[in-house]
């Protein structure tokens, strides 16, 4: 049986991607948020992307679907209180609030991309901590959540399953989709990481600390088989790469290989089943920066790879 994909064979890989990724946060923050510029530079010297799509600022219609008219309002207005501020972990300035609206809308974009061609993925995206009613851990709007909703809304899914492998918990995703059965949400994580408290995903992975590359694929494999039986019909992938052994904030202890084999095995998986996977970048907080932005890319390499 031939793959439905194997008709756009040769075609580039649909990359979204916007010079608002970045924002204001202070050259001391700790949340690298050059990474994204790097990101596409990279991609485009090394031929991986030959241009971009570029995305609009997510409207409120589409956010109301996934988070509280409130909250949207207040992050728009810039009039969240100091506590809430905190909780997401940037200061709330203009550049930030727009930056959250085109990542959004970016993941909306690549999410249809994905309809057309397969597959597609941000350069941004995976803001798993988000939930309805407010923000968290870097993350403001839980672009998966909106992107998920826009498609069902339209009829564009069915059955959406949400591939996290970030080494922090999905909890947002968990938190929006628990009662929505037409969203499954797999998180495969770092059981002493943040959050402290766990929400409980479809599909929780604890993984204890300090855990190799062997362990990892042999427990993603296992559980990639059990979902295989389900009737899913579009994939999200959160590639986090927090799960590296040099990263700053995560507990794992995954190679460079690791991350490479990781990427290959989930996109391959559902590509090769002809179910569009939308792909986003999900943490990452290496000690070399440069590093940072390679190991980013190894989702995009992955896909493009398919194509």
């Amino acid at each position: 049986m031939v793959n439905q994909y194997e008709l756009l064979n040769k075609m580039d890989l649909p990359v979204v991607n916007h010079e608002d990724y970045f924002a204001k946060i202070g050259d001391d923050h700790k949340f690298p948020i050059n990474k994204f510029g790097e990101l596409a530079n990279y991609l485009i010297k090394k031929n991986i992307v030959k241009k971009f799509h570029k995305p609009y600022p997510c409207s409120e219609g589409t956010l109301k679907r996934a988070h509280s008219e409130n909250y949207i309002k207040n992050v728009k207005n810039k009039t969240l209180d100091k506590n809430s501020i905190k909780k997401i972990g940037f200061p709330l300035v203009d550049s930030v609030v727009q930056r959250s609206l085109v990542a959004t809308g970016g993941t909306v974009l690549a999410s249809k991309l994905a309809i057309n061609y397969g597959i597609a993925c941000n350069t941004a995206g995976g803001s798993h901590h988000a939930n309805y009613e407010g923000g968290a851990g870097y993350c403001v709007f839980n672009d998966v959540a909106v992107a998920s909703q826009y498609l069902l809304d339209r009829g564009l899914a069915g059955k959406i399953l949400i591939v996290d492998l970030d080494v922090h918990q999905g909890n947002g995703n968990a938190d929006i989709f628990k009662n929505n059965k037409r969203v499954f949400t797999f998180s495969m994580h770092s059981k002493t990481n943040y959050p402290a408290k766990k929400s409980n995903s479809d599909l929780d992975v604890e993984l204890e600390d300090n855990l190799e590359d062997v362990q990892y694929i042999k427990l993603l494999k296992f559980y990639l088989n059990q979902l295989n039986q389900e009737n899913f019909d579009y994939i999200f992938y959160i590639a986090g790469v927090d799960i590296h052994f040099n990263d700053r904030l995560g507990k794992l202890k995954i190679s460079d290989e690791g991350i490479k084999k990781r990427d290959q095995i989930v996109t391959e998986n559902f590509f090769s089943r002809g179910i569009p996977l939308c792909g986003v970048l999900g943490g990452g907080y290496n000690k070399d920066f440069d590093k940072l932005v390679e190991l980013h890319s190894i989702l995009h390499q992955s896909c493009a790879k398919l194509l």
